[in-house]
């Protein structure tokens, strides 16, 4: 028996990185697996076959996540397929860096759209769901940036710092119905966007980790299988920073 066995998690933006070490991890301890990503590419049918090949039930949905309307219809789905929801991972997130002075609205209004309003737009229409099973557990993926701010990504941060105060507000409104809020917060993490950084950024990152590496993407998985699984049934409201101490 694994420590998600029995249930099922629908995490958002789950196709690759981050999302999809979190959607293996959690199949690896017997969760049923719903992804969404925009577009359910090659990667995505991917995911869902490595995911299935771990003996769990999974199916990928394609979904803009920054749609009200859209995720109301996509959350009645994966209810209908699964029967349950009973943790909920909001990943989706995109980055469209640039200076303050220079950003354009379109660069502010598609980050904050994509990070921080679809988050409202599945917790929006899972927590229904999970009040009337009485239990729950909502993950935010927000990162460092929204904890301590980062020149040339006011828009990111603001969206991630958006995360950590929704996780802690929802927590607060259905903690009496059994429902966990949670965020985490990653600090430099090995994906395919930090490894196609020149080698001199990437070694200044790692001086200022005192773990002196850049994180894994199991990393983060596996401190989301602790938010998500009963091992963490006292903890909510709270912003786990996993960044090797970068910020501590």
């Amino acid at each position: 028996m694994g420590l998600l066995s029995g249930k099922t998690a629908l995490i958002t933006g789950a196709a690759r990185g981050i999302g999809k070490a979190i959607a293996l991890k959690f199949a690896s301890e017997g969760a049923n697996i719903a992804f969404t990503d925009l577009v359910i590419d090659e990667n995505g049918k991917a995911t869902e076959a490595e995911l299935l090949a771990l003996g769990v039930k999974a199916k990928g949905y394609a979904s803009n996540a920054a749609m009200f309307g859209e995720t109301e219809e996509l959350v009645k789905k994966v209810h209908e397929d699964f029967g349950s929801i009973d943790i909920l991972v909001n990943n989706a997130g995109i980055t469209k860096d640039g200076l303050m002075m220079r950003m354009t609205e379109t660069q502010w209004d598609a980050v904050i759209a994509v990070n921080l309003k679809s988050a409202f737009n599945f917790i929006h229409a899972c927590t229904p769901i999970m009040v009337r099973q009485k239990s729950g557990s909502i993950i935010n993926m927000a990162s460092v940036v929204g904890v301590h701010g980062n020149a040339g990504q006011s828009n990111y941060a603001a969206s991630k710092a958006g995360l950590i105060a929704l996780a802690k507000s929802i927590g607060q409104e259905v903690g009496s119905r059994g429902i966990r809020a949670n965020a985490i917060a990653p600090g430099f993490i090995d994906t395919a966007m930090t490894q196609a950084l020149p080698d001199n950024i990437r070694a200044e990152w790692i001086k200022k980790i005192p773990l002196r590496r850049g994180g894994t993407v199991e990393d983060i998985a596996n401190v989301a299988t602790f938010l998500a699984s009963d091992m963490s049934s006292y903890v909510t409201g709270q912003v786990i920073q996993v960044d090797g101490g970068m910020n501590m």
